[in-house]
This record gives structure tokens, C-alpha cells and sequence, in this order.
């Protein structure tokens, strides 16, 4: 199919969610314009910024629509909202801090037409100050519940060139049929951000749903350029939601099988922050988690009726070196999905 037909499947809405990213924003916005993959709409959801960043974002790009909330609404519900105005049959998201190359979004276009028994996709992060090490190749899920990126912190090398499934992608940048993501239910609001991308990828699995990356689809990314990578607000909201992730999706019997391991990485990261000065914020992080069961058990209710793969399934596709969690990301031993690449 060429890249400018007019088939309205071809449209994609790139849904980039903003909050005081003024560093950022401009840079982002000039990568898209340089995409060879023209069809293609933008819209920016502003969180509630006082840095100027969206101030006459129309004058300078007035292709694209801007969307302003009055408060910063979080992560998850900017890109729900973004999701459901965007008229495109295909969702990318991305971060304000990342820079997509040219091929990005053709490069995703061409593996949803090569492996059409992948629903979603991840793409291939570099760091974007080092461009020869990778800060992320989609996600990995861990039995005892931390998630992480795939490669972070390694050198790019061969092995980031091959297209392998993927637990997930990294909400970053990441490609979703539009129709996929209302019907499963977006992100999950009440995780505010990070982890969402994470869960939703859990609930897209249940379903029997997967992922690939893409090795093609190059963004350079600065990461939590907006938050801050060690900031309170990061440890707060990345330990309670992975509470949530893990009771939410965990199915039966792995939720008994794994729960040492979870209860285990939880205490232990309890004491590790204290002994770094965070101790207040993991507290809270943990206790919140908490408070929030009774929620999040009804939540489980639910995803756990319509599941529709078995557990062995779900359990193949995470990680259980028991040592993973604990090691500096690029020491970790991250083993490869291998598949089969079914004909058309």
C-alpha cells in the first residue's frame, strides 16, 4: 500500500501528552514533521503547564491540535483523552522527550502489515544523549512485579536489531490500534502515571493479545525529562502502581505462586530507600497501595473473568531470574521471546 493513500486505516493520531516540557516540546514536534510517513494527525494534551511550553503552540505548528486542562489530570487520563478525539485507526504515543528518526512511524506501519499476529508495538529508544546505548527495547515484567525496559543502559549492538516479542512497550513511544485501546479501557486513571503502560500491556496479554519491537523504529529519549528520574514523585507513584499491577493482573495461581517473591522486592525496597533518605515517600507509596486494595480488587474481579489465555501462557512471557530485580540495569540477564513468523 503506498504511504499516502487515502484508506482511512492508514491514518495514525500521535498523541503526545505535555506538562512543563518546554525543553522538549519544540524538538519533538520537528522530529514528527520530519516523518516520511505523512498521514498522520498530532495533538498535544497539555497537563496543566506554567512554563509557557504550549503558549502560542498554534502560531508556530498550526497543523496541530491542542488540547489544555486546567490541572494536571496525569499520564494515563491525558492519553485516554487524547485516544478518544484522535480519528486515527492507529495510536502512537509519545513522550515529549522523545525524537522520533524519520522511519518511526513508517517502520511501525510496516510491522503491523509483516506480523499481523502482533497487535501492539514497541520501538527502539536510545538514549538521547548517547546515542550508542539503548535506554529501551519494550518492556519486561518480572514475576515478583517491577517492570523494566528491556537493554537499558547496554551498548546498542546486534542484538537490539532483530525484531523479538515483548511483554509490553514503553508507553514512551508506543503504537496501538486505537480501537484496541478504548475497547480494553485505556489506561488505568486511578495510577495517575507510570506503571499504566505496564498494566495495560498485562490486560492486552490476558486477552491473548502481543507485542513486538520493532527494531526499525528509532527514538531518541531523554527519560523523565519532565519529572525528574530520582525525584520523589517517580518513587511514588512507579512503587504503588506496581502493587496494583500485580494484584489487578497477576492471574490464579501464579498470584500465590510469585507472592514471596513480590512481598520480598517490596520489603526490600522499603529498606533500600530508607537507607538512601527516601524512606518517607516509599512509605507512603506502599501504604497508599494499601488503601487502594479494596479498589483494585474489584478491578481484578473483572479482568480475571474475561481472561482468555492460560496462565502458562502469561507466565512464559515474564521474568523469573530471581536475581534480575536487584541488578544494576545492565547487568541484568534478559532472556529473548523467540517466535515463529506465521504466514499471511
Amino acid at each position: 500500500m503506498d504511504q499516502n493513500s487515502t484508506d482511512e486505516f492508514s491514518l495514525v493520531s500521535v498523541i503526545i501528552v505535555n506538562w512543563n516540557g518546554a525543553q522538549f516540546l519544540n524538538n519533538c514536534l520537528s522530529s514528527l514533521k520530519a516523518q516520511t510517513y505523512k498521514k498522520f494527525e498530532i495533538i498535544v494534551i497539555d497537563n496543566g503547564s506554567n512554563d509557557g511550553s504550549v503558549d502560542n503552540l498554534e502560531i508556530n505548528w498550526p497543523d496541530i491540535r491542542i488540547e489544555r486542562l486546567k490541572k494536571n489530570r496525569g499520564f494515563a487520563a491525558a492519553n485516554n483523552l487524547g485516544t478518544r478525539i484522535g480519528k486515527g485507526s492507529w495510536i502512537a504515543l509519545l513522550n515529549n522527550d522523545a525524537f522520533p528518526s524519520p522511519e518511526w512511524l513508517q517502520n511501525l506501519i510496516n510491522a503491523s502489515k509483516k506480523y499481523p499476529e502482533f497487535s501492539f508495538f514497541a520501538s527502539r529508544l536510545v538514549m538521547a544523549n548517547k546515542t550508542n546505548y539503548i535506554d529501551g527495547m519494550g518492556d519486561i515484567y518480572h514475576v515478583s512485579g517491577i517492570a523494566w525496559r528491556r537493554g537499558h543502559g547496554k551498548l546498542d549492538e546486534s542484538h537490539s536489531q532483530t525484531a523479538f516479542e515483548v511483554f509490553g512497550p514503553c508507553a514512551a513511544a508506543a503504537f496501538y490500534p486505537r480501537a484496541l485501546f478504548l475497547q480494553i479501557g485505556g489506561f488505568d486513571e486511578d495510577f495517575y502515571c507510570y506503571h499504566e503502560d505496564v498494566d495495560l500491556s498485562f490486560r492486552l496479554r490476558l486477552q491473548g493479545h502481543r507485542c513486538l519491537y520493532v527494531p526499525e523504529a528509532i527514538v531518541k529519549h531523554v527519560g523523565s525529562g519532565s519529572s525528574g528520574a530520582d525525584s520523589d514523585f517517580v518513587r511514588y507513584y512507579s512503587h504503588r502502581n506496581l502493587v496494583w499491577t500485580y494484584i489487578k493482573n497477576m492471574p490464579s495461581p501464579l498470584i500465590w505462586w510469585y507472592l514471596p517473591a513480590h512481598l520480598i522486592f517490596n520489603l526490600i525496597s522499603i529498606i533500600w530507600f530508607f537507607c538512601r533518605g527516601q524512606g518517607g515517600v516509599i512509605w507512603r507509596a506502599k501504604r497508599d497501595a494499601l488503601r487502594g486494595l479494596s479498589t483494585v480488587l474489584n478491578k481484578r474481579r473483572e479482568i480475571q473473568r474475561i481472561r482468555r489465555v492460560k496462565y502458562t501462557e502469561i507466565k512464559k512471557n515474564m521474568d523469573s531470574h530471581w536475581l534480575n530485580p536487584y541488578l544494576k540495569p545492565y547487568k541484568r540477564k534478559e532472556k529473548i521471546i523467540q517466535f515463529k513468523k506465521e504466514s499471511i
